[in-house]
């Protein structure tokens, strides 16, 4: 097979400690009303109000709209696109977790070109460029500085919903670990597991047929030779950083690492997109109302051994990425070990699912097409049951040749 690559980025990336003091000068080149979004932990903060002194030292005046909320209910985003609107934004900063950095590009998206959210969902509804978006994270895990997707929380909509274009990607990436270190374990934990899945789909995903339309065709790109690196990149980082971050928050080479893992992930998947456990933890998440991370973690290692067979050499250098070996059942249990030493539980039951929730569960997982489409290991009604079957049980998923016989038994 001949070699394809692809990459869908901000234009600017910038990594390490200290460098949310670049953020003023970026800013001052993109606009001259700068909407700051974040939310209420982080509105009055010392960082926010030293974001805020080196706007004005660069001549561009701002506004805070610290409104955001988890989950970002269309009500929040609303209040947020006023806020922008009264104060004639041309800019926007979204600074703080996934969801302050969701509502930011979301935002700018209706600064930019009005209506509702919902006028965009799905795949490449935005019509044109947004208002400039400067991302800086204060978490490690999203990787939503490095994405085109933002997703929203509609109560029109039994699972959330994703906003997913190009013209999404923020324009410029501040990543500053310094602004990680304060974040306690669980959310250290939740947060890069969610990375580790990241990665780790991004580097299972489905290759697709590289034909001259293909990045026009779809918004995630499946496997390909440049997301393979970060996706490994990814992998190798958080593979050496999580635990460590877990246990010492206080460790600085633990969190640059984390942090660093969680911009290769997103920088993976944001070009090749995500699969089978993030499909499935979307009805798990609404069902239980659990974190995020936590779900997809729980589900990945039952999706890894529901592939395996289907992406056995990636497998393999997954395992090799996190220094266990070049073995893909060993990467398999690796990842299992982590998420476990890290207090992700086992189950999805141990999240809250019931039993009589799984075919629920399995139905709305399917509808989500954007990301079971990714999947190596091809999904129906059939092998998708099974699956959740095995994550809600605790076994290990059927193999596909175990799958063909049920088929034929049926």
């Amino acid at each position: 097979m001949s070699i394809f690559g692809t990459l869908r980025t901000p234009r600017n990336i910038v990594f390490g400690a200290g460098q949310r003091r670049a953020i003023a000068g970026y800013a001052r080149d993109l606009g001259a009303r700068a909407l700051i979004v974040t939310d209420e932990r982080l509105g009055d903060g010392a960082d926010v109000l030293e974001l805020v002194d080196s706007l004005t030292a660069v001549g561009v005046q701002s506004r805070v709209f610290a409104g955001t909320l988890a989950e970002l209910p269309l009500e929040c985003l609303a209040a947020g696109c006023e806020a922008g609107r009264a104060f004639g934004a041309d800019l926007v900063i979204g600074l703080g977790g996934g969801s302050c950095l969701d509502a930011g590009k979301i935002i700018s998206l209706i600064l930019a070109h009005g209506g509702q959210p919902k006028d965009y969902y799905g795949e490449f509804a935005v019509p044109g460029p947004i208002l400039p978006v400067i991302a800086v994270p204060t978490t490690a895990g999203t990787g939503s500085e490095a994405t085109p997707v933002a997703v929203v929380g509609d109560p029109k909509r039994v699972v959330k919903v994703g906003i997913a274009s190009p013209y999404l990607i923020p324009h410029t990436a501040i990543c500053d670990p310094e602004l990680t270190y304060t974040c306690p374990p669980g959310l250290t934990a939740a947060s890069g597991a969610d990375a580790m899945t990241h990665a780790i789909e991004a580097f299972t995903n489905l290759r697709r047929e590289p034909t001259g339309s293909v990045v026009h065709e779809h918004v995630f790109l499946g496997k390909n030779a440049l997301s393979d690196h970060y996706a490994l990149m990814a992998i190798a980082n958080l593979s050496a950083g999580l635990k460590r971050a877990f246990d010492d928050g206080g460790d600085i080479e633990a969190r640059e690492r984390v942090m660093l893992g969680s911009l290769a992930a997103g920088l993976a998947f944001g070009t090749a997109g995500t699969a089978a456990a993030h499909a499935i933890q979307y009805p798990v998440g609404a069902m239980t109302h659990t974190a995020h991370g936590v779900g997809v973690a729980v589900l990945m290692p039952y999706v890894m051994a529901f592939n395996r067979d289907h992406c056995t050499e990636a497998m393999a250098e997954i395992g090799e990425a996190m220094g266990i070996g070049r073995d893909a059942a060993a990467a398999v249990e690796g990842v299992r070990t982590l998420f476990a030493s890290i207090g992700i539980p086992r189950t999805i039951a141990d999240l809250g699912v019931r039993e009589d929730q799984l075919a629920l569960v399995a139905e709305q997982a399917l509808g989500s097409v954007r990301l079971v489409k990714n999947n190596p290991r091809p999904l129906d009604a059939l092998s998708m049951r099974l699956l959740v079957d095995a994550s809600f049980h605790g076994h290990a998923p059927a193999a596909d040749t175990d799958c063909s016989q049920t088929r034929k038994a049926g």
